[in-house]
């Protein structure tokens, strides 16, 4: 790996591990975020991670831009060697896989996709060598996906599924954006997945919709009350496909503020999934039976 170091303005250090966004990235991302926190540096207001790269604010006023520098990167040795595990928990969100919604969007843009014949999800399957949609709906929830970070949009989440690389199911994003993709959207571009958080402009394949907010700035929906926005990195994400009527029922129940995600605490080893992709993901997901 390739620790970058830059100044972004005059508040801000960036810190970018690799320009490889892997698993391994991430925990030195991970181990080295954590102990600039745990440094209690004088200055440091915020911590900002992402895939595999975090950005640090400071007041300059309190201490110098080449100060803060040298403090981070006199981390960065011990970091290398740092934690390869997490405690974390396992999600299950619910899809409403080729929904109506997504699919009439995505029919008004079709002038800015790579194929204005099909669906998003008929180009994504033809693209990465499944035979058919539904073949290609049951690679994407078989195996769990892991939040890499959050944010460009207020609580959206940016996963990758845990499988091996060249196992990756990658799509690239439109030609020219949209300008309009529906609340709570799940795209796909590159190797990444997503929930669009609120509605608005987007690049992403569309593949469905999930019922179940991810960001609430009002904090009045059940599971958000104590922070608005729901995930964190390092949270795995397993998907549940369901239909239109389960869709609607689960809908109905975060209305009436009765509805509970299915969440379970897990630990992820990253050396145990290196040695043993499918059962470790098989065990991740075993976790959440008893829920």
């Amino acid at each position: 790996m390739k620790t970058r170091y830059s100044f972004g303005g005059d508040e801000h250090v960036y810190v970018e591990i690799d320009e490889e966004m892997s698993l391994e990235a991430f925990f030195v991302a991970l181990s080295l975020r954590n102990a600039v926190a745990a440094a209690d540096i004088p200055g440091v207001t915020e911590i900002c991670p992402a895939n595999a790269s975090f950005e640090v604010r400071f007041d300059p006023d309190v201490i110098a831009p080449d100060d803060i520098m040298a403090r981070v990167q006199a981390l960065e040795q011990a970091a290398l060697s740092g934690e390869r595990r997490l405690d974390t928990r396992i999600i299950e969100i619910p899809v409403y896989f080729q929904d109506p919604w997504t699919q009439e969007t995505l029919m008004r843009f079709r002038e800015r996709h790579q194929d204005p014949s099909g669906s998003d999800l008929d180009y994504a399957a033809r693209i990465n060598g499944y035979d058919d949609v539904a073949t290609f709906i049951e690679a994407y929830h078989a195996q769990p996906w892991f939040v890499s970070m959050v944010g460009f949009v207020s609580g959206l989440p940016f996963l990758y599924q845990l499988v091996a690389r060249d196992r990756q199911i990658q799509v690239p994003k439109y030609l020219r954006p949209r300008t309009d993709t529906p609340k709570l959207t799940v795209g796909h571009g590159g190797c990444f997945g997503c929930i669009y958080s609120v509605r608005g402009a987007g690049g992403y394949q569309m593949f469905g919709i999930t019922p179940m907010p991810i960001y609430d700035p009002t904090q009045t929906i059940s599971y958000l009350r104590e922070f608005m926005v729901f995930f964190r990195p390092g949270d795995i994400v397993k998907w549940k496909p369901v239909d239109r009527a389960e869709h609607d029922r689960i809908a109905a129940d975060i209305a009436a503020g009765t509805y509970v995600p299915r969440i379970a605490p897990v630990t992820f080893d990253l050396d145990a999934w290196n040695a043993d992709i499918a059962g470790t993901n098989a065990k991740i997901m075993e976790a959440l039976n008893g829920v």
